[in-house]
């Protein structure tokens, strides 16, 4: 077993599994993948409707909380990452969204040259197969990760596209196209009725190579450093140190609360709070664990006696059993969906230049407890602020690699966070009141009917608001003096160091960011292996003329 290597990737989530990919199809290249959990081969984490239960089971979830939320009533919110091959991207809820294209041209106009929407749209398009858009030069065919719709979705999506066009909102056909805003169904990461992870989709195949080693259970405590440069990492396994070399690069793939951890814990961050935990400062960077953020959520919750939702009971338990055994035979079914099967991306306010809120439709009861599946039958409309204003911060609880670090996002610390989520609250309720939704007679129970006006909805979210497992930022990437990463993903101040993930997000993209990181990933590959950036997306109108995408 070799201890160096060309290339030492810290983490096997859903960045470092594209990366390990791509680093070693270059046969010349030896390359080590380091996970600190084991391999996914549970059986919650590729059934798609079973997410719930996966992100439930310890061992495959780091369990790490946020230190108390003063606007939130004090309460600590749970930051669910995934422990095992395939990081987080094996335990979410497998939606394929790309974020809203200005969002990658703020990243460019920040400072961040070559990270603008019609630079970073041909590296989606490398990744995806997706064949529901036949034609559309907006997708692709021949990537490793399969995107699909549900092909059987629950009988009460129609209820909630209804609700929606009477309201006056207009359908999004394709939420990965030029102009995704609207509502519809939206398409997963999903294969034959079966999670297509990065680590299904990428590294399963790339690890017959004789290039690539992935090893499992291994903790990384820190990178190690000479004269400024990263040579390598220390690692915990099998109850021993060890150390892995790294001939050119180390890159840092731990997620934004992670990331930002290892780099402390290896000297690199505020100097003044690594010295007071006994830490040597090796080099001075306050950016480290600063621009934290993540998108805040709060639903609308409602129960009925109804049936037609996912859920279990007496009522709905033929229907169940046959439901086990169609997917068992055929892999299709109910158990073959997300159940996160429809939204709608909506504008808080007409001054809006783009959508602002996410109104996700869920045909299922939600539990009050911790139960990973909806007992009896209901729906939750939840929404979710896309474009927060505050910002926290990952900081060293200890300098133990073993203690998880101090997570405080500041939730609803700026006081504009609050308002559009009071507006999306009271649009969901429009959405259940509309026609479409009479016949299930179903009742709200979460806020209550009683709740009314910003007050009483301000309360409501200030009790039970969470996160949609969305952190991003943490190791910003900008070319001014605060950001940790410049626009190659180098770590400022390190040679031979890079992160690569979610943390070097400047700024959340407006929904869900698992895609985004594929995107990262596919574009830093690049980057490393000395390759010329794809080409710029050009598209032709209905005239055949090129139409240049605006940056």
């Amino acid at each position: 077993m070799s201890d160096t290597f060309d290339f030492v990737i810290v983490g096997a989530g859903t960045a470092g599994c594209v990366l390990a990919a791509r680093l070693s199809e270059d046969r010349g290249n030896s390359v080590c993948l380091l996970e600190a959990g084991g391999e996914d081969s549970h059986p919650f984490i590729h059934v798609p409707a079973t997410v719930g239960a996966a992100i439930a089971r310890p061992a495959l979830n780091w369990r790490f909380m946020t230190v108390p939320q003063p606007a939130l009533d004090n309460r600590r919110i749970p930051l669910p990452r995934g422990r095992v091959i395939g990081g987080s991207g094996s335990i979410n809820g497998m939606v394929y969204f790309r974020g809203q294209p200005r969002d990658f041209d703020d990243w460019a106009a920040m400072g961040n040259a070559g990270w603008s929407y019609r630079e970073v749209l041909p590296y989606f398009i490398r990744s995806e197969d997706n064949d529901s858009y036949a034609g559309s030069p907006y997708h692709g065919r021949n990537g490793p990760i399969r995107v699909s719709h549900i092909p059987r979705t629950n009988p009460m999506i129609p209820a909630f596209l209804d609700a929606m066009r009477s309201l006056g909102f207009s359908r999004c056909n394709d939420f990965n196209g030029p102009d995704p805003e609207g509502y519809g169904p939206r398409q997963g990461t999903i294969r034959d009725g079966r999670r297509d992870s990065t680590a299904v989709a990428y590294l399963r195949p790339a690890r017959v190579r004789g290039n690539l080693e992935v090893r499992t259970d291994a903790l990384v405590t820190r990178v190690l450093l000479e004269n400024g440069r990263a040579t390598g990492v220390e690692i915990e396994r099998g109850g021993q140190v060890q150390r892995v070399q790294a001939r050119r690069e180390v890159v840092v793939c731990g997620g934004a609360v992670q990331s930002p951890q290892i780099l402390m814990l290896s000297g690199i961050g505020n100097g003044d709070a690594l010295r007071a935990l006994g830490i040597e400062t090796r080099c001075h960077a306050p950016g480290v664990g600063a621009n934290y953020h993540d998108h805040l959520a709060a639903g609308i919750l409602m129960e009925m006696s109804n049936s037609e939702s996912y859920g279990i009971s007496l009522r709905a338990a033929p229907r169940g059993a046959w439901n086990i055994l169609e997917y068992a035979l055929f892999r299709r079914g109910p158990f073959a969906s997300n159940v996160f099967e429809a939204n709608a991306f909506v504008r808080s306010a007409p001054d809006r230049d783009r959508p602002d809120l996410q109104i996700v439709f869920q045909p299922a009861r939600r539990n009050p407890g911790t139960f990973p599946f909806p007992l009896g039958h209901g729906f939750a409309l939840s929404v979710v602020h896309l474009y927060p204003r505050s910002r926290g911060r990952v900081s060293l609880a200890s300098a133990d690699p073993h203690v998880p670090p101090a997570v405080d996002p500041k939730l609803l610390g700026e006081p504009a966070d609050l308002p559009p989520m009071l507006r999306g609250l009271e649009l969901s309720r429009r959405i259940i009141a509309a026609a479409a939704f009479k016949r299930y007679r179903a009742v709200e129970v979460q806020p209550g009917p009683a709740v009314q006006g910003d007050a009483g909805l301000a309360a409501y979210v200030r009790r039970v608001a969470a996160t949609v497992h969305h952190p991003v930022g943490s190791c910003r990437m900008g070319s001014d003096a605060g950001a940790v990463v410049d626009g190659e993903l180098r770590v400022r101040g390190v040679e031979g160091l890079r992160v690569v993930d979610a943390s070097v997000f400047p700024r959340i993209v407006g929904g869900n960011t698992n895609a985004v990181v594929v995107m990262v990933a596919e574009r830093a590959a690049d980057m490393m292996l000395g390759r010329p950036a794809l080409r710029p997306f050009e598209a032709t109108d209905d005239s055949g003329q090129t139409r240049r995408i605006a940056s």
